[in-house]
């Protein structure tokens, strides 16, 4: 049986292997289980025992993703915790075989958009900035890769391309299907090819060399998938971020891209100078990697809007339905495409992102 049907065959995770890791989380005593609402990818329960909370978090797995979620997320929480970096959850106990972890609960709430201002991206901006204090650290070395991760700008180019090539596998199945298959051949697969060309003419024009592949000095350790659509403000006030699944080594060029590329908690424009600058104090060529977050700013604006079509992939159906996130795909599958829409008839003509620009 695959481990997706595995995984569906029962509603919630076997109880002797939660006790078993709220034991090594030192607690010691029956426990309720509540489920969460609000994942799209793997199912969350709420773990209530002996006057304390936890989260615990099955994570979906399928044969064609071949990442370890667990292991990853896993991972990054417990290097950031040992380093004392506070801002993430506390990770507790794990069991690879039944991909399930046990984390710190974070009482706390999703920020409104208008909440979205100076402090919020300053914590934002001291995650990153306390994460990579400690990059060099022989235990970094041990952290994989980011979801991903491209260390040239070659490398992203053809990851972007990889992402539109594979929407033109969607099958016709119902009428947003049929829209989805033509919008991505008369809108999305044009508008990439101009974006392709310009960021190539921008990087000659800058004299970066699309080929060069970054030093392990130029890495930075990322969040991933970072910005405010994976973070809680806690009833004292502060951020905290969740959801480090795709985590790991990467260009911090594109942690700014996608910071600013997300849309499910859009960051206000005006601070892509002040998020930028702050990175790029953590670089060793700073100047050379403002210019290649400009440049690439508007490869992963395209990205983005790929990124709303997953929905329509056989992969990304199949954890929708692990979460048990109660959305009709049909419903669901409209709302993405109308969202990929917008993404990208949001991108300016000009597709450069210069480093002064005024918002």
């Amino acid at each position: 049986m695959p481990k997706e049907s595995q995984q569906n065959s029962r509603p919630t995770p076997d109880a002797d292997t939660v006790r078993r890791l709220l034991a090594e989380a030192g607690v010691a005593a029956e426990f309720a289980l509540n489920p969460l609402s609000g994942g799209a990818n793997n199912r969350v329960f709420l773990v209530e025992a002996d006057g304390t909370k936890l989260l615990l978090k099955w994570y979906f797995q399928h044969p064609h993703d071949e990442r370890d979620r667990l292991a990853a997320e896993f991972a990054f929480c417990r290097f950031a915790w040992d380093r004392g970096v506070r801002c993430v959850p506390e990770p507790l106990a794990r069991d690879l075989g039944q991909h399930l972890a046990l984390y710190e609960f974070i009482e706390g709430r999703r920020l409104q958009q208008n909440e979205i201002g100076d402090e919020p991206v300053a914590a934002a901006i001291r995650f990153v900035d306390e994460l990579n204090q400690h990059r060099d650290h022989p235990e970094a070395s041990q952290l994989p890769d980011a979801s991903e991760a491209c260390f040239s700008i070659s490398e992203h180019l053809d990851c972007v391309e990889r992402r539109v090539n594979r929407l033109a596998g969607i099958r016709e199945n119902t009428e947003v299907d049929r829209d989805t298959v033509q919008f991505v051949r008369s809108e999305l697969v044009p508008r990439w090819q101009q974006v392709r060309s310009t960021a190539q003419q921008a990087a000659g024009k800058s004299k970066q060399d699309v080929n060069r592949c970054l030093t392990p000095a130029e890495r930075s350790l990322s969040p991933s998938d970072f910005g405010f659509h994976n973070a809680l403000m806690t009833p004292s006030g502060t951020v905290r971020f969740l959801d480090f699944e795709y985590a790991g080594h990467d260009d911090p060029a594109k942690l700014v891209c996608d910071f600013f590329a997300q849309v499910e908690r859009p960051v206000p424009r005006r601070y892509f100078a002040l998020f930028l600058t702050s990175l790029a104090a953590m670089s060793d060529r700073p100047d050379e990697f403002r210019v290649r977050a400009c440049l690439l700013f508007p490869v992963y604006r395209l990205k983005w809007s790929c990124i709303a079509l997953n929905e329509f992939l056989p992969t990304s159906q199949a954890r929708r339905r692990f979460s048990g996130s109660g959305l009709d795909f049909e419903e669901r599958k409209q709302q993405q495409l109308d969202k990929a829409r917008v993404m990208l008839r949001e991108l300016p003509d000009d597709e450069r992102f210069a480093p002064d620009i005024s918002p």
